[in-house]
């Protein structure tokens, strides 16, 4: 299970801004939570984390720290480049970035950082989150923003992404990531068919 990872004692609201009192958050031990983050995810409004909560499941099922934060494109720009720009130098590998609508952030992010951004569409109240999609998708030559589903599978597999980037270079992670995916092909493998439910045709 995913532990809750916005507790009351670790933060602080102001500003729409959620801040840590910890560095990072990573599944386990406080030991673990001390941990510099390698893993920033971000998000335009804190409603966002019902789906970008799915990245940081996959996060902590590999040990891997990470700082959730809410950083508004529009709302709170000077603060958002602030992050980017800082993000390489305080050593975060990679950055998910989660936004509906217009979907600004990722491409914003990515235009003021050289690490990578990986864009998950939220979805939208009234276009289902395709209008995030193409907004994120769409990027100009030269500033790439890499694009996932819209979503919590989006999401799920914006965090397993941040995984294999870090496994490149970490044996211990790599080691995890194997085994994972050995075991995602064991229970495809011993998946059947229900064919007892199915009714003889008359």
């Amino acid at each position: 299970m995913l532990e809750f990872l916005f507790r009351e004692s670790d933060i602080k609201r102001g500003g729409g801004q959620i801040r840590q009192d910890h560095a990072a958050y990573s599944g386990g031990t406080m030991a673990q939570r001390k941990h510099a983050p390698l893993v920033g995810i971000v998000m335009g409004s804190d409603s966002d984390w019902d789906i970008m909560r799915h990245a940081a499941a996959q996060l902590d099922a590999f040990g891997i720290a990470y700082e959730p934060r809410v950083v508004s494109a529009h709302r709170m720009p000077d603060d958002m480049f602030e992050y980017a720009e800082d993000a390489g130098p305080r050593g975060l590998r990679c950055i998910i970035a989660g936004a509906g609508g217009a979907a600004h952030l990722p491409g914003m992010l990515a235009a003021k950082t050289t690490i990578p951004v990986l864009g998950v569409p939220v979805p939208s109240k009234y276009l289902r989150g395709e209008d995030s999609l193409y907004s994120i998708v769409q990027m100009p030559k030269g500033i790439p923003v890499a694009t996932f589903a819209i979503g919590e599978a989006g999401a799920a597999n914006a965090g397993l992404f941040a995984v294999a980037m870090i496994a490149g270079t970490d044996p211990a992670v790599a080691k995890k990531l194997a085994a994972f995916r050995l075991k995602q092909t064991g229970v495809a493998r011993a998946m059947r068919v229900p064919t007892d439910s199915v009714k003889p045709s008359s």
